[in-house]
């Protein structure tokens, strides 16, 4: 598969890069071997064999959040520090629109 230099071009954009002209050459060539090698998996011969997501045969290996509790003093000196606060809840700054 050949990619053209529009096709480089919109890529680059998509990845918010700024390409120079003989950058855009080389990595039209680059992107196009790349994109060739892949295509080979079409022609793979699958029948028969199982789809896999993963091989390890883990599940979650991540472990359970577990809520511990602090001396009094160290949390009145915490939620001293919040300017804004509900409650024993504390308000921070919106992290989006």
């Amino acid at each position: 598969m050949s990619l053209s230099r529009e096709e480089v071009l919109h890529i680059a954009k998509l990845a918010r890069l700024e390409l120079k002209a003989e950058e855009v050459e080389k990595f039209r060539m680059q992107l196009s071997e790349i994109l060739e090698y892949v295509g080979q998996l079409t022609k793979v011969d699958t029948a028969g064999v199982e789809p896999i997501s993963q091989i390890t045969g883990l599940q979650n290996v991540v472990r359970e959040d577990v809520m511990r509790g602090c001396e009094a003093d160290t949390r009145e000196a915490m939620l001293e520090q919040f300017p804004k606060r509900k409650g024993d809840l504390l308000e921070t700054l919106g992290v989006f629109e």
